[in-house]
């Protein structure tokens, strides 16, 4: 057995692997959102729990570019007290709380032209599944982002027994084991070390390339965040500034007939 660090190593160049393997989806992915973009529009992305860190993955930080919404819902999202108030009790409950999807989306006036970005490991909570089911509802394109083994072994909080993939029109898999946790310690029964941002980062980061290559193939190219040390400090300012006010404009029009 390798020591656990180069296990857990080991275990995450295979799911490396994993995402390389779904070229073709992340590509059909990369098709919809660029259309959404080309088109004035936002490729929203939701994820409750830890799934929050692909939603901020996709925008903004350095490498990343406008046209992506990230709904980060505090409630659904805010780990760091863990417990009393604003604790990770309160936000387990409310990941299952049917109905507070449509609250949220109450906020946005979607629009056909948008697409979506569902996350959620296990596929099966409630205010995940229910994003996608209202998304879907309004002519929305929907890719899920799940770990398949995790889902399979897991069974949905709604009384129908849907999951998150039920209503995806694509779904990418992050290839992270049932749990989550790859790493078996001598001497402990329950596995440490999660997978699914690793999975879920090579694979939200390779649909964002491929959606830039459209955006410049149409001659379109996107207001990529840059760091100074890359292409200096007034052209990197110059670009952070034009590319928050696109998004602010984008964004607008979402207020504007609610």
């Amino acid at each position: 057995m390798p020591a656990p660090g180069l296990d857990y190593l080991n275990k995450a160049a295979a799911l490396i692997e994993n995402a390389r393997a779904q070229h073709e989806t992340i590509a059909a992915a990369a098709d919809l959102f660029s259309r959404t973009i080309l088109a004035g529009r936002m490729v929203h992305v939701f994820g409750s729990g830890h799934s929050r860190i692909m939603a901020e993955e996709m925008w903004p930080r350095y490498g990343s570019f406008p046209g992506w919404n990230p709904i980060v819902e505090l409630s659904l999202t805010f780990h760091n007290p863990v417990v009393g108030a604003n604790g990770q009790r309160q936000a387990m409950f409310l990941e299952n709380v049917p109905g507070l999807a449509g609250r949220i989306l109450r906020n946005f006036d979607l629009g056909g032209d948008d697409a979506a970005l569902v996350i959620s490991s296990s596929g099966c909570n409630i205010v995940s599944i229910e994003m996608a089911e209202i998304f879907q509802q309004q002519k929305i394109p929907v890719v899920a982002m799940v770990s398949l083994a995790h889902l399979e072994a897991s069974a949905s909080r709604r009384e129908d027994g849907k999951k998150l993939c039920d209503f995806a029109d694509l779904v990418l898999d992050t290839g992270a084991p049932a749990g989550d946790a790859m790493v078996m310690i001598d001497g402990l029964d329950t596995p440490v070390s999660p997978g699914s941002s690793v999975g879920g980062c090579a694979l939200v980061n390779a649909v964002k390339a491929e959606v830039a290559e459209r955006l410049v193939r149409a001659k379109q190219p996107p207001k990529v965040l840059t760091a100074a040390c890359v292409i200096g400090s007034e052209r990197a300012e110059e670009i952070f500034e034009a590319a928050y006010d696109e998004h602010a404009h984008r964004l607008a029009g979402y207020y504007k007939d609610i």
